[in-house]
């Protein structure tokens, strides 16, 4: 149809040159230029070069290297120089003044090329960037001799985004980024380490402006303020060579593993009640792990949160240690000084869902970007948080770049997986209708345990020794067996039922207990079914729960002597060892996150009691092989008595090899004189450890020599007589064995 035709579909007449910068420029003034590069920064030959920069608010602006002024184009915030001199430098120098009077100068971020290469960004949308943390987020660098910040995001959905802060008084206008297929990236000159940053993203289906932190981001600002800041790059020195040469070479699995569980901020604090610095809290927590015997400390998340009261577990900087104690490299010197002295350090890792702060991941780009966008999937309505869509490839590089940051950069010795199950069950605290079956009609997250899978496969594949332990309460199948077997890939497993069974029956009071000696018995079981580590965690004294002390039944002997036994039972019990911090001294007050430890506790006879049996426990949990060196398999555990439920007493044997312990526990709150118990071997026994000891703050009925003879009982070919005080528990050891016990070595 011809143009002059009526009715006819005009086409838009072709723009010439000078219409199109000024639509070019009415773009870049509303934030919606598709492509920043392709307007701003240095165009044109040698023979014919054009400079054009955009500054909303300047009222002149300067190109230095020639000292002549950029023209405004037309009314518009757009600046542009020709000229023909061939002798500009690749990255020239802009000079500006604001309306305000206040004057800067920098090198064009838009005349440099892009940085991130073609191999990095295919491995990123691949999912498969191991190290993304190394090209996302913002790092200080020197491009082509000129130093800068390198910028980069992943906002897939965005129609602009740009950088935000200090140093262009926080106007997204002025640095918008490249994009460069989903993510996008800018080069600053001229900024350095400790600039405050955020990200500014612009809507495409809205044209809503978000601001965002940085989702890769190594530092940020001190709560209630929600900016990122630019870390430094400066280097670390590392002390710690024999350790991490040794984890790779030790077999964790035979070997003690006593776990202290500790929340940095209400651990210990200063004079003033303000939190200690990594640096001091390395030097207290050190000595005092180490004269407990304790191996390991584990660190309820210290991953950038601002909201004190989630303590750390609603996680914004899956990049960051948290600033509350320090810096990176101090966090750094934490970890080496555990090392040096004999201490590994766990962190507790949050994969499993995010606040929904609005500075943070949620609607990132203004999408479901890093959580579901099925409704049905999306939120942990319980904990007002969001899921991370485990189908996305990208989330799922996010998440494995952040275990990969925390063992690479901090050397930590292992990941503590939390809310493992909230990852795996589609239905979990959802009710009936509020969630949709997998495609085969089950409640399982596949997506989630894939990735679970494809994580613990990496890790153990590039981190030998490393361990990588799941919070799992449910009967989900081999989650400590590898991948290759259908399992999950963990290397130990928290073994909830265990927990709640034996604090079931030890809140009761003495006189029912012989009608639920089940909660004993029925947890070995399964107790070879897979890893497991025995929790006694901070999940317990909170909630109103109270302190482990406050819920043991009777009067005050009887509380101190009931938790004494828990922790005998715990420390003699397969599995590995897992204690908060507090519980040691039988700490009287539930934990409270703002406040510090009841150390005055330990002014009392029967905390420094209980603090003394730990130190005990542990020491003899690390002498006796017998006790650390068969804890996952089913021939270091056996029944000696476990059907005298009239009498609430059980016995069972701990062995490894030809080294063996039997363990004896009276759990009634009468004495049993003369209680005589089956053992394999005949001939004399040392009383290794003693519940009721008067150093502990019990009784002091403790049992002189002990000789089994030949006399059977309970199934055994010998059997020996014990005196049991009330609420007490014993480990004897045979002494034809004691010299060739294990020294903690495995």
């Amino acid at each position: 149809m011809a143009d002059s035709e009526p009715g006819g579909d005009s086409p838009t007449p072709a723009r010439t040159a000078g219409e199109q910068i000024i639509a070019d420029a009415v773009l870049l003034g509303e934030g919606r230029h598709p492509d920043p590069f392709g307007v701003l920064g240095r165009h044109g030959r040698a023979e014919r070069v054009v400079i054009r920069a955009f500054w909303p608010g300047a009222r002149q602006v300067y190109l230095v290297d020639v000292g002549q002024p950029l023209q405004r184009v037309a009314e518009t915030d757009l600046f542009e120089w020709q000229g023909k001199v061939s002798s500009l430098a690749p990255h020239y120098q802009l000079a500006w003044t604001t309306a305000d009077g206040r004057q800067f100068a920098m090198h064009d971020p838009y005349s440099f090329s892009p940085q991130l290469t073609l191999y990095d960004l295919h491995l990123f949308n691949e999912g498969r960037h191991l190290h993304a943390y190394r090209m996302m987020g913002a790092h200080p660098r020197w491009v082509d001799g000129i130093a800068g910040v390198l910028f980069s995001v992943w906002a897939p959905n965005a129609e602009r985004v740009s950088v935000v802060g200090d140093f262009n008084a926080w106007q997204g206008l002025c640095h918008p980024l490249r994009r460069r297929g989903h993510v996008w990236e800018l080069f600053v000159p001229g900024l350095t380490a400790g600039l405050r940053y955020q990200f500014e993203i612009r809507v495409r289906e809205t044209g809503a402006l978000l601001r965002k932190s940085d989702p890769y981001g190594r530092l940020f600002e001190r709560r209630p303020e929600v900016s990122s800041i630019v870390a430094d790059n400066a280097a670390y020195s590392w002390h710690d060579e024999s350790w991490m040469m040794r984890r790779r070479h030790q077999n964790w699995s035979q070997t003690p593993l006593s776990v202290y569980e500790v929340h940095l901020a209400s651990w210990q604090r200063d004079g003033a009640g303000d939190y200690l610095s990594y640096q001091e809290l390395a030097r207290r927590l050190v000595a005092y792990v180490s004269s407990l015997g304790f191996t390991h400390i584990e660190l309820m998340p210290v991953t950038e949160h601002p909201l004190d009261a989630s303590w750390g577990y609603q996680t914004t900087g899956y990049f960051a240690p948290t600033s509350r104690h320090g810096a990176a490299n101090d966090f750094r010197w934490f970890v080496d000084y555990c090392h040096q002295a004999g201490i590994g350090v766990i962190l507790d890792w949050v994969p499993g869902h995010f606040p929904k702060d609005a500075h943070g991941l949620a609607c990132f780009d203004g999408t479901c970007l890093y959580e579901y966008e099925d409704p049905t999937r999306r939120e942990h309505r319980g904990w007002g948080t969001l899921v991370f869509n485990y189908n996305r490839t990208q989330v799922k590089n996010f998440l494995l770049a952040s275990a990969c940051f925390w063992l690479e950069e901090y050397h930590l010795d292992g990941l503590r997986v939390d809310a493992v199950a909230s990852m795996l069950y589609l239905d979990y605290a959802r009710e009936s209708g509020e969630w949709r079956p997998n495609p085969f009609g089950g409640n399982e997250n596949l997506e989630a345990a894939a990735f679970l899978r494809e994580l613990n496969e990496f890790i153990h594949r590039r981190y030998q020794g490393v361990l990588m332990i799941a919070e799992e309460s449910t009967a989900w199948p081999l989650v400590t067996r590898p991948a290759w077997m259908g399992g999950l890939g963990f290397g130990m497993k928290w073994n909830m039922g265990w927990m709640h069974d034996t604090l079931e029956y030890l809140t009761l009071d003495p006189a029912l207990r012989r009608h639920h000696q089940e909660l004993l018995t029925f947890g070995l079981l399964y107790a070879f079914t897979e890893n497991f580590m025995l929790p006694l965690s901070h999940d317990e004294v909170v909630h109103g729960k109270g302190s482990l002390l406050a819920r043991m039944p009777g009067d005050r002997r009887q509380r101190f002597a009931n938790l004494r036994l828990l922790y005998l039972y715990l420390w003699t019990y397969p599995g590995k060892k897992f204690l908060f911090m507090g519980n040691e001294f039988a700490q009287g007050q539930e934990w409270d996150f703002a406040g510090v430890l009841d150390w005055s506790s330990l002014e009392q006879m029967e905390c420094r009691g209980v603090q003394a049996l730990v130190r005990d426990l542990n020491g003899l949990y690390r002498s006796l092989a017998s006790l650390h060196a068969c804890e996952f398999f089913q021939e270091g555990f056996e029944w000696l008595d476990c059907h005298d439920p009239a009498q609430s007493v059980i016995v069972y044997l701990r062995r490894s090899g030809e080294h063996q312990a039997v363990i004896v526990f009276n759990f009634a709150a009468t004495a049993r004189t003369g209680y005589r118990v089956g053992v394999p071997l005949p001939g004399p026994y040392k009383e290794a450890l003693n519940s009721d000891a008067a150093r502990y703050g019990g009784g002091g009925g403790i049992n002189g020599e002990i000789c089994a003879l030949p006399v059977f009982h309970m199934g055994q070919p010998c059997s020996l007589l014990v005196n049991l005080p009330p609420l007490t528990g014993l480990v004897l050891t045979p002494v034809r064995f004691e010299m060739f016990e294990g020294d903690g070595d495995g």
